[in-house]
């Protein structure tokens, strides 16, 4: 397979969503570790994060790693709302511009995702049944999500669109009406389909020739399961312990890499372990627990990447 495999600041912690005053590995402890466990790339992280400019270059040259993707999520569904967020999506275009001047051997993929609402996030897997989207909304995400698109390609990037628990494009039915009201490449995340009622195996089979880009998990299905029963929404499920090290958990990773070899697939493999961590974890421990586990991962995938 040729792909190459990047790792995530999510798997350390470090997110859109982390808490304010909590700890954090810093990025360039993030480098270290990515390059000592063997990765070849890194995603954006949040806005800043790896830096700007000459010393996002800098940094990506000193650790090694290519710039992978990012994360660029907007309220497709509400037009007004959506063309207020697209100067954001020109900012973040910029930094993948500015990452794309080292002359990577593979570009960077903007990832695309849905806003979705706090009920959906309150109710991760159950967004169709707590808050539907019309068939008008729906026909507007669509419609954004080519706009946003354009764009993307206009800045010289091939885009990709994450569907996400949480989001309106969550479910299996709902990718389905995705990709045939679209025509933009899929970012396939393998535990987000699995909290949505998904199997990535299947997923992998029936979407497969739109897939473009691989976010990895593992979920240890005994954890969600007792999150979500107990109505835990997505904060719940980050700081939980559902995401795990590859083979800790319940998804079948081999059958969704060999399906995925036999595709022909030829993009990034980020892998994401989401971790939401508190206010009160004992730095060191939790970056050497991080640490093993990136590890772990890269080992894994060994056989194909």
């Amino acid at each position: 397979m040729k792909a190459t495999v990047a790792g995530a600041p999510v798997s350390f912690g470090v997110f859109e969503l982390t808490p304010a005053g909590a700890p954090t590995i810093s990025a360039d402890e993030i480098g270290e570790i990515l390059q000592a466990t063997g990765y070849d790339g890194i995603d954006l992280g949040p806005a800043g994060l790896l830096g700007r400019g000459d010393e996002l270059r800098a940094r990506l040259a000193r650790f090694d790693l290519e710039l992978a993707g990012g994360w660029i999520q907007m309220p497709f569904s509400a037009d007004e709302a959506f063309a207020a967020s697209i100067p954001g999506l020109r900012e973040t275009l910029r930094a993948f511009s500015e990452a794309a001047e080292r002359a990577p051997g593979r570009l960077p993929l903007p990832t695309l995702a849905d806003d979705g609402s706090a009920l959906r996030v309150a109710n991760p897997g159950r967004g169709a049944e707590k808050d539907p989207l019309s068939a008008d909304a729906r026909d507007r995400l669509h419609a954004n999500v080519d706009r946003a698109a354009r764009i993307v390609r206009e800045a010289g990037f091939e885009p990709t669109f994450h569907h996400h628990a949480g989001t309106f494009v969550e479910s299996p039915e709902e990718v389905d009406l995705f990709l045939a009201g679209t025509d933009v490449g899929l970012t396939l995340d393998t535990g987000h389909l699995y909290i949505a009622g998904g199997d990535p195996v299947e997923a992998v089979r029936r979407w497969g020739s739109r897939i473009n880009h691989l976010h990895l998990k593992d979920v240890d299905r005994s954890a969600l399961t007792r999150i979500l029963k107990a109505g835990g929404g997505m904060t719940e499920v980050w700081s939980g312990g559902s995401f795990v090290a590859f083979g800790r958990g319940d998804v079948d990773l081999a059958g969704v890499m060999s399906l995925m070899d036999e595709w022909g697939y030829d993009g990034w493999i980020v892998v994401e372990q989401d971790v939401l961590n508190g206010p009160d974890i004992a730095l060191d421990e939790f970056r050497i627990a991080r640490a093993d586990d990136q590890r772990v991962n890269r080992e894994a995938l060994r056989a194909w990447a």
